[in-house]
């Protein structure tokens, strides 16, 4: 079952304290701590009934057992994400670095189920072990197929990775017509993938729809003639960079060239002074 990550409005929440102060410090630690992926919960029991175990059998420990449970929580946490809704891009379908943008062939059991060949573009995001590892679609539309392979677990920021090594490939059918792939890739600590998407389920971008355990490596194959916007050695936050315009999509507005929010003066556009062209201004439009 795919999670929507529709978070509340800021605007649609009560402008008071609805129950009192009490119940209004508990929405609002609610509204901080992130949820967990189900995915996680029988690992975060199992240890938190190890350490606690233990801490029973000492007799001393308490602080180390909650830590430990608290860690392995984190591993698992799942935070809401503001998706952006212009049609015409492809969101991160996970947080962590570029590590790869290349072209690639889409995997033979997918094409063997309808999904058009060819090269396409690729961009590669590598989590570490300290990245959220939950997975985000990245555009609306239907999923299609899904398709796991077994295979290897060498380290997932090889190249040879996505070839070589166990994943779940995903196909979605976009709204606006696009075919593309979402590839989840075991690496050498990550053991257990989990998909939750299934064939007809019709999903969002920026819906969590699968977890890696503990960290690895998500390939999105987008259309061909897509234009990708980030760089190998970039930062990525599922579910709300644009990683891509896909054909036709038109153009970025300012607030998604720059995440940072709000207007910056001539001084912080070019801090060397004078002027440049648009293309200057913003390398990323530049058509690869």
């Amino acid at each position: 079952m795919v999670l929507s990550d529709q978070s509340p409005r800021e605007a649609e929440r009560p402008a008071g304290p609805p129950g009192g102060t009490v119940r209004h410090a508990l929405a609002l630690v609610r509204d901080t701590l992130p949820p967990l992926h189900p995915g996680g919960r029988p690992v975060i029991g199992a240890v938190a009934a190890a350490a606690f175990g233990l801490r029973a059998l000492r007799g001393r420990g308490t602080f180390a057992a909650l830590a430990v449970t608290a860690g392995v929580a984190a591993f698992f946490r799942a935070p809401h994400r503001t998706t952006p809704r212009r049609a015409g891009i492809a969101v991160a379908p996970a947080d962590g670095t570029v590590s790869l943008v290349d072209t690639a062939e889409p995997p033979d059991d997918l094409v063997a189920l309808g999904l058009p060949p060819g090269p396409r573009p690729r961009v590669s995001v590598f989590l570490s072990v300290y990245d959220v590892h939950v997975q985000r679609v990245p555009v609306d539309g239907q999923v299609q197929a899904v398709e796991h392979r077994p295979g290897s677990y060498l380290s997932a920021d090889l190249p040879a990775a996505s070839d070589t090594n166990a994943r779940t490939a995903m196909w979605v059918h976009g709204t606006d017509g696009h075919d593309l792939a979402v590839l989840q890739i075991a690496g050498l600590v990550a053991r257990r993938i989990v998909c939750d998407a299934a064939p007809g389920d019709e999903v969002r971008a920026g819906d969590v729809y699968g977890l890696i355990r503990f960290g690895s490596r998500v390939d999105l194959l987008l259309p061909p003639g897509s234009t990708v916007h980030v760089e190998p050695g970039q930062r990525a936050v599922g579910g709300e960079t644009v990683l891509a315009d896909l054909p036709g999509g038109g153009t970025r507005s300012a607030a998604e060239l720059d995440p940072g929010g709000g207007t910056r003066s001539a001084a912080e556009l070019d801090p060397g002074g004078g002027t440049r062209s648009a293309a200057e201004l913003d390398p990323t439009s530049r058509t690869r």
